[in-house]
């Protein structure tokens, strides 16, 4: 499960500091047991973010499956795909 204030918190982090492999290793560390992928937006085909920001997205995975599926039911949720949103 990712509570709301997770989300938020996830979120007001990524706007302070960006998305690097430095950000992503901190996360993991302050949310101890849930997952963290960062990737580039256009690398996402299906799904729906979960919270819109500037420069990036956040989707959330359900993995209690064999395999982790994007979805937007925080109750079932146990990871975050940061997804980086370049300008053209």
């Amino acid at each position: 499960m990712i509570a709301e204030q997770e989300l938020f918190d996830v979120a007001e982090f990524v706007k302070t500091n960006g998305l690097s492999e430095a950000v992503i290793a901190e996360l993991r560390t302050k949310f101890p047991g849930k997952h963290f992928t960062w990737c580039m937006e256009d690398d996402i085909h299906s799904g729906k973010p979960v919270y819109e920001g500037e420069g990036f997205d956040i989707y959330v995975v359900n993995s209690m499956d064999h395999c982790s599926v994007l979805t937007n039911d925080l109750e079932s949720a146990s990871g975050f795909v940061l997804a980086e949103l370049i300008a053209e």
